[in-house]
């Protein structure tokens, strides 16, 4: 690839972005009677009545404008921000308690109040960026306070690692999982990877010597655990003494994991952490194209004690899977990491976005065929991992820019 080439992609996905995404977010999912946003928005655009409101949506939600208006500052970008701001400190803080509910009926009423590590993290990773757009004090205080939460309550002391849920009161839960499919074990990656990214977003506001201690253990626990230093896949599911109680490939998240654990130690600045990470960043990258087909697209999970495949393509995975592969090449110059990456978009760009109804299907079967029967915005599905890899894709281009300038 060549400066063209980086070029036509910057404008392309910058394109993405402002023309797609982010004016689908900005009509369609804003509540004008409940405030906030819809909890459900069906692929076809249709506001899903007395759908229930979930922690992560919003916060998700509140990243990505945060994060866009300060690449792009327009008004329109920092009112959705502030929709989002204030409906999590409205409605979702716990203000007896602390921390966040899961789940809110579409009025705003607690539905379910357990305490979701993953969901504090996500409001951190958030709250961090809101006050780096705009300079709220109650964003970053938010933030500090959760931070403390999850230290106080969910940190194993004596065995490393955070568990996965609690009660609204901060007491141990029989049911830990996120959701029906995951596992019912204490100590999951997925929540360790965004406590991750949470406190690297944090720690660039707040330097605080327990949170730098606490970026730094968890950086330590992916090289130790949850990374496989043989295969380069992630191990998924602990239980409280650290057995592994799974094999199963997820290849969206290794891709993630990949950028954002050399992310982390990049803002941590300890130099072996940096070297070791991006050294690991870029093996992990490569051993992820065994989860691609020969489309671009990544599959979504293998499960090798049936030696099955589930040759679906989320809408998440190919989106990390175009700045996981983009960083590896930044790492080590590889040229095949960048066809990768601009493969990754090619695919997104045939099969992933939506032409008639906007911003990107859930997703395709491995023929294409759209699942049209998921929603477009959701519990889970948020404008966060396709948001942020365009951004993220163009300021890596920048950067490059104006390094060759």
């Amino acid at each position: 690839m060549n400066k063209d080439n980086f070029a036509q992609l910057r404008r392309e996905l910058e394109a993405e972005l402002k023309g797609n995404i982010l004016p689908y977010w900005m009509k369609y999912t804003p509540d004008p009677d409940g405030g906030g946003f819809h909890g459900h928005v069906s692929h076809s655009n249709e506001a899903i009545e007395k759908a229930p409101k979930g922690a992560v949506m919003n916060a998700r939600i509140l990243w990505t404008f945060a994060a866009v208006y300060r690449v792009y500052p327009e008004s329109s970008y920092l009112e959705m921000a502030q929709r989002a701001f204030h409906y999590i400190l409205d409605h979702f803080l716990d203000k007896e308690f602390g921390g966040v509910y899961w789940e809110l009926d579409y009025k705003g009423k607690v539905t379910a109040s357990r305490k979701q590590i993953y969901a504090l993290a996500y409001t951190i990773y958030a709250m961090a960026e809101y006050h780096m757009a705009c300079g709220d004090n109650r964003a970053l205080e938010t933030a500090i306070a959760l931070f403390h939460n999850i230290e106080e309550y969910a940190l194993d002391g004596e065995k490393g690692g955070y568990t996965e849920a609690l009660s609204r009161e901060w007491k141990p839960v029989e049911d830990l999982r996120l959701s029906e499919k995951d596992h019912n074990e204490s100590k999951t990656m997925n929540t360790h990877l965004h406590i991750l990214e949470a406190y690297t977003n944090l720690y660039r506001v707040w330097k605080d010597p327990r949170l730098e201690n606490a970026l730094e253990n968890t950086i330590q626990l992916f090289l130790d655990r949850f990374v496989d230093s043989r295969t380069f896949h992630l191990n998924l599911f602990f239980d409280e003494n650290w057995t592994l109680k799974s094999n199963l490939i997820s290849y969206g998240h290794d891709i993630e994991c990949a950028w954002l654990l050399h992310e982390a130690a990049e803002i941590l600045g300890k130099p072996e952490l940096v070297k070791k990470t991006g050294e690991l960043a870029v093996q992990m990258a490569r051993e992820n194209f065994q989860g691609l087909d020969k489309d671009g697209g990544l599959f979504y999970e293998f499960f090798p004690s049936e030696l099955r495949l589930d040759t679906d393509k989320h809408w998440w995975p190919q989106a990390e899977a175009m700045v996981g592969y983009f960083n590896a090449y930044q790492l080590s110059g590889e040229q095949d990491f960048a066809l990768k990456a601009l493969g990754s978009w090619e695919f997104i760009k045939k099969y992933m976005v939506d032409s008639k109804y906007g911003e990107w299907y859930w997703s395709v079967d491995r023929e294409g065929t759209p699942q049209t029967a998921k929603e477009k915005a959701g519990f889970w599905k948020c404008p966060y991992h396709n948001g942020r890899a365009c951004m993220e894709i163009i300021s890596r281009i920048n950067h490059i820019n104006h390094l060759a300038s």
